[in-house]
Order: structure tokens, then C-alpha cells, then sequence
């Protein structure tokens, strides 16, 4: 494998510090940092000028810079938007609307049901496991939660799927919901003979 060049080398320092400053603003605006990002973005602002006044002779180099350098300006853009926005009081591009408060007397919505599956045994149905596993994380992600390692969630999964079969269930129902911005995990035990 040939040797990295400095453009090359500073292109992939760059992709990843815009993935970083990316999810230090969304912490920022989701009220889970108490200030923005200045350092991060100081980093990737210096080496956009650096490779910007210099020469990357290059075609792919200059057109991965280039599409990076646009990224980043679009963002710059949003960001101070929403923060010129937060600032002055405002909703802005980022702010999540506040959720309406329920009318007096009236029933609160049911939860939004993000996915269902069944299993009877999780490690013969990996494929399903990792659906389960990518809709509750992408749930949890919206609404701004920690991400769970994925042996976490199996070693759960089946620990649930087993209790469950030793009370009679054949089979093991888990339900991913969305209610009043907070992720549900349900499981219950779908009753029937056992094996």
C-alpha cells in the first residue's frame, strides 16, 4: 500500500474532526453541552485555509477537499443560524419543537411503535436481532440517547427471550416505541405450548 501524501493524510484528519464537530454541535443544541464547539472548529477552520491558499495538484485530492469544504460551510451556516436563533430567543433550524401539552380531558397520544419482532431463539435469528437492534439505536439517537454495544443489547435480548420461555412462552414479543420523547423496549411473553 503506497504511502499517504500530507494532503491525503490531512483529508482524513479533516473527514473525521467534521464528523466530531458535527456531534459536538448536535450536543450543543441538544442542551447536553454547555458551550459550542470552538476548538474543534478553530482545528477544522485551519486546515481548511491551510489546503485552501496551498496546491493539491491531485484531481481526486482537490475534488474530496473541495466537497468537504462545501460540507463545512454549509454547516458553519446552520450552526450560526441556530445559534443567532438561540441566542435572540427564537425557534430556530435545530431547536426541536416543545411538545404540546395534552388539552385537559383528553387522553395522551399512544406512543409512536418505531418496530415488533418476535423470537424464540435470538442467536438462530441474528438477522432479526440486528433489525431490532439498528431501529432501537436509530430511535434512541433521534431523541438524543447513548447508543448501546450491540453484544449489550444481544446478552439482553436473550437473557429476556430465556427467562420468558422457562414461564411457558414459546415465543418472545419486543416492541420499540416512541412516547413523549423517551425510547421504549417492551417485551412480553406470547403465550403457547413449549418446545
Amino acid at each position: 500500500m503506497p504511502e499517504l501524501t500530507d494532503i491525503q493524510r490531512d483529508l482524513l484528519t479533516l473527514a473525521a474532526d467534521l464528523k466530531r464537530l458535527e456531534a459536538e454541535y448536535t450536543m450543543f443544541f441538544a442542551g447536553r453541552a454547555k458551550r459550542p464547539p470552538w476548538e474543534t472548529r478553530g482545528r477544522v477552520e485551519a486546515l481548511l485555509k491551510r489546503w485552501g491558499r496551498g496546491l493539491i495538484t491531485g484531481t481526486s485530492d482537490r475534488f474530496r477537499f473541495e466537497m468537504l469544504q462545501t460540507r463545512f460551510q454549509t454547516l458553519v451556516d446552520l450552526w450560526d443560524r441556530a445559534l443567532r436563533a438561540k441566542e435572540e430567543g427564537r425557534p430556530g433550524p435545530l431547536q426541536q419543537p416543545a411538545p404540546k401539552p395534552a388539552a385537559p380531558g383528553k387522553v395522551p397520544r399512544d406512543p409512536k411503535v418505531v418496530h415488533v419482532t418476535s423470537f424464540k431463539d435470538p442467536v438462530r435469528e441474528i438477522d432479526k436481532l440486528h433489525v431490532l437492534y439498528d431501529s432501537l439505536m436509530d430511535a434512541r439517537r433521534h431523541v438524543g440517547d447513548e447508543v448501546l454495544p450491540f453484544h449489550k443489547f444481544a446478552a439482553l435480548v436473550s437473557s429476556q427471550v430465556s427467562k420468558l420461555r422457562q414461564h411457558g412462552s414459546e415465543e418472545v414479543a419486543f416492541r420499540v416505541a416512541v412516547k413523549e420523547g423517551k425510547v421504549n423496549l417492551t417485551v412480553r411473553g406470547m403465550k403457547g405450548a413449549k418446545d
